[in-house]
């Protein structure tokens, strides 16, 4: 495929995503209409999309319309590059630019990315950071591997994944943590990862696992498992008695294979009630999913105040379930991959208005200027019974 037929490619994905067809979905049903696109063209259609769907609104600006196309336009023209050059209407090329296609300077949360009602509260959460934090989520997300230390070291990882044309270096973020830097679309098929020697994690996502007091014979609940990314690396840091919980059971349906592959036990259940008391009760809570907008940029136009409401209501909610699971001098840890304060610090504070015979521990923040997702954790534990 020529650039402008992968642009054509790309505008056609976007309108089915802007229409409402997840983006996965949408590549994956126009991957399997274009045969004769190759792995290349795949990927390249795919990068094109998610790149304007993370940076949406300044493209639609710069474009001068909210289409697939208008984005194209926009994308084009932030990249300083003549849509002229592309749009020529020749062969599986778009139609030339008309003359109502001028597009203008995108203003305010335009510039920025970001939807015009979550504007203060992220300038309230991220205060000076929050234009560099912006352009972080409109860059696409670096590729982390975590190294399972119950297959081997980091060294040895680096080494296996190098023999496959892999090239990782360690980050600051996290002691298990490796970031992709070259051959990342060969990590799923390479030896190191069907092993259970590496698994993709977000260096940010291990480094809350890595801030856990994790220690050998305690009885730890993963209670928002979701896939068990965390689940997996609190397993591969300590000998644990291991349980893993979600709402919706089906999101850990890979998980007891994935712990094989790990050469880790895991227990799922859906009644953790039934298991307290716990040592270590990890909530990696539903959030607005703001601090990986880079990974999933649909998430960031599909946040509404409405919804963003009930997902403060099922944290409150998820905190009250699970104080009365720990045992004398446990731990609640609360984590989200959140940037925004409502959903983090607010939370807390709202807990332990409720519930005084609690006091925060510790607490850390995330953002991706420290180079992963943006994250939160707040540990918690109980001052008198």
């Amino acid at each position: 495929m020529t650039p402008a037929a992968r642009c054509s490619a790309a505008i056609d994905v976007l309108d089915r995503v802007l229409s409402g067809t997840p983006a996965e979905q949408a590549l994956t049903n126009w991957g399997r209409a274009s045969r004769f696109a190759g792995s290349g063209d795949r990927n390249a259609v795919r990068d094109l999309v998610y790149d304007a769907l993370r940076c949406r609104r300044s493209y639609a600006a710069l474009g001068g319309a909210e289409t697939g196309r208008g984005l194209m336009l926009g994308a084009l023209r932030a990249a300083g590059t003549d849509p002229a050059t592309l749009f020529t209407g020749e062969g599986h090329a778009p139609p030339p630019v008309a003359e109502g296609e001028a597009g203008r300077a995108p203003e305010a949360a335009e510039a920025l990315d970001l939807p015009d009602w979550l504007l203060p509260q992220l300038t309230g959460s991220l205060g000076e950071d929050l234009a560099a934090v912006a352009h972080a989520l409109r860059q696409r997300a670096p590729v982390f591997l975590r190294v399972n230390l119950r297959r081997g070291t980091v060294v040895q990882a680096m080494a296996a994944l190098q023999a496959e044309g892999i090239t990782a270096q360690p980050h600051t973020l996290a002691d298990t943590a490796l970031m992709v830097t070259d051959g990342a679309r060969k990590v799923q098929t390479s030896q190191a990862y069907l092993s259970g020697l590496v698994e993709l994690q977000d260096a940010a996502s291990q480094a809350v696992v890595a801030a856990l007091p994790l220690r050998d014979g305690m009885r730890v609940l993963d209670h928002c498992a979701g896939g068990g990314g965390k689940t997996l690396a609190m397993a591969a840091r300590a000998q644990l008695s291991l349980f893993a919980h979600d709402a919706a059971p089906a999101r850990m349906r890979d998980l007891p294979a994935r712990a094989t592959r790990a050469g880790v036990r895991v227990t799922l259940t859906g009644a953790p009630e039934t298991l307290a008391p716990f040592d270590l009760i990890l909530a990696d809570a539903p959030c607005s999913g703001s601090g990986s907008w880079r990974r999933d940029p649909q998430g960031k136009w599909a946040l509404t105040p409405e919804r963003l409401v009930q997902i403060l209501a099922v944290q409150d909610a998820i905190l009250d379930r699970l104080a009365p699971l720990l045992a004398p001098g446990g731990v609640l840890a609360f984590a989200t991959c959140s940037l925004l304060r409502v959903e983090n610090e607010d939370r807390i504070t709202a807990f332990l208005l409720r519930n005084p015979a609690w006091q925060l521990h510790s607490e850390h923040r995330f953002t991706p200027l420290t180079g992963g997702d943006g994250f939160f954790l707040a540990q918690l534990v109980q001052t008198q019974a």
